[in-house]
Parts: structure tokens; sequence; C-alpha cells
């Protein structure tokens, strides 16, 4: 598990990289599509680029926002042709279970569309709320601009973060140095559970 995060953290550095802003907009894309590339690390690498000169970091939110609106908008057509039987049946295989989409559509049902704007600044519904807007056949117009405006800052905060981050590095990494296999282990379970309480939800539903 630790060699398969570290060839993540690889992968996304050299697509940011060697992508720029294309390859931001690109990984957040792959990332509201569903497929399991947190924007935990997305962002907070690209902020740790830009404070070395690298980046904007409103650049940086503006096209992480944008990359969010593109993945975003297979998932709604999903939601919007094949219906939750469809999504039921294949999330399994990007780890999306059950249990997610109902709490995506209670909070679709209970807030309508504006619920669109607040999942986007909320870990994990934030990636599957586009279903339940697609099946209640949602204007597409007012989901690209509610998913615009909720992702920007929360792509915004993470770079920021990472730039923080980045400009105290010096400072910062002889304390993480010394806690870095707490780090590295409290990573390792937090994805460990995660992964497992899909993998778990899926074959009870």
């Amino acid at each position: 598990m630790g060699k398969i995060i570290a060839l993540l953290s690889r992968f996304i550095l050299a697509t940011i990289q060697s992508g720029g802003y294309a390859g931001v907009a690109g990984l957040m894309a792959i990332e509201s599509a569903c497929i399991p590339l947190p924007s935990e690390l997305i962002m907070p690498f690209a902020g740790f680029l830009a404070s070395q000169g690298r980046f904007s970091i409103g650049w940086l939110g503006f096209f992480g926002a944008l990359g969010c609106v593109v993945g975003s908008i297979p998932a709604y057509y999903l939601g919007l042709y094949g219906g939750r039987p469809l999504i039921e049946k294949y999330g399994r295989w990007v780890l999306l279970s059950k249990h997610d989409l109902d709490v995506a559509d209670r909070l679709f049902a209970r807030h309508g569309e504006p619920v669109v704007f607040v999942a986007r600044l909320l870990p994990v519904v934030r990636t599957f709320i586009a279903f339940p807007a697609g099946v209640a056949r949602m204007d597409m117009r007012r989901f690209v601009i509610y998913t615009f405006a909720g992702s920007f800052p929360w792509c915004l905060g993470l770079a920021y973060l990472g730039q923080k981050l980045g400009q105290h590095w010096e400072v910062l990494g002889k304390y993480f140095h010394r806690f870095d296999a707490v780090i590295g282990a409290a990573i390792l379970i937090a994805i460990a559970l995660y992964v497992w309480r899909h993998l778990r939800q899926s074959r009870h539903n």
C-alpha cells in the first residue's frame, strides 16, 4: 500500500510539473469522474509548486474548478440516461457504494439544486453529487455554474494550504521527518478503512 501511495504521489506531481495548469485540470477531472484520485493530494501538490514560483494560486483554483466541471459532466449524464440502477450496478468498480448514493440522494431531495454547490465543499460527497443531479434532470447550465462555484473555493483552499506548507518547508521538514512513520501509518490506515468500508457495502448491496 505504501508503494501505491508513493507511485500515486509521483504520478500526480509529475503530471502537474509537465502539464501545468492543464495537468491540474485533467487530474481534477479524473477525481470528479469518480475515479479514486484524491483532490486532497492534487491541489496541495500544485500549491507546493506555487510556493516555488511555478504557478499562481488564483489560477490553480480556477483550473482545478474547471477540471471538476469537466469530470462531473459524464457523471451527470450517467445519472440522466442510466439512472440509479446503472450506477448501483457498476459503481463498485470505482468504490462507489449504495450508501454514498443514498447520502447524495437525500441531500439533493432535501435541499434541491443548491446542494450541488454546498456538496462541492464537502469531502467524499462532492464527488458523487453529480449522479442525483443527473437523475433529477437538473438544468445543465445551473449544474455547471453550481459545480464551478462550489469547486473553486475547495481547490483554492487546498492549493493555498500547499503553498503555505511549501513556504515553510525548511522549518516544518525537520518535524515531519521525526514523525514520518506515524504520518505514513495514519495515511495508510485512513485509505485502508475507506476501501474496506466501500467493499463491504458493495457486498451487502
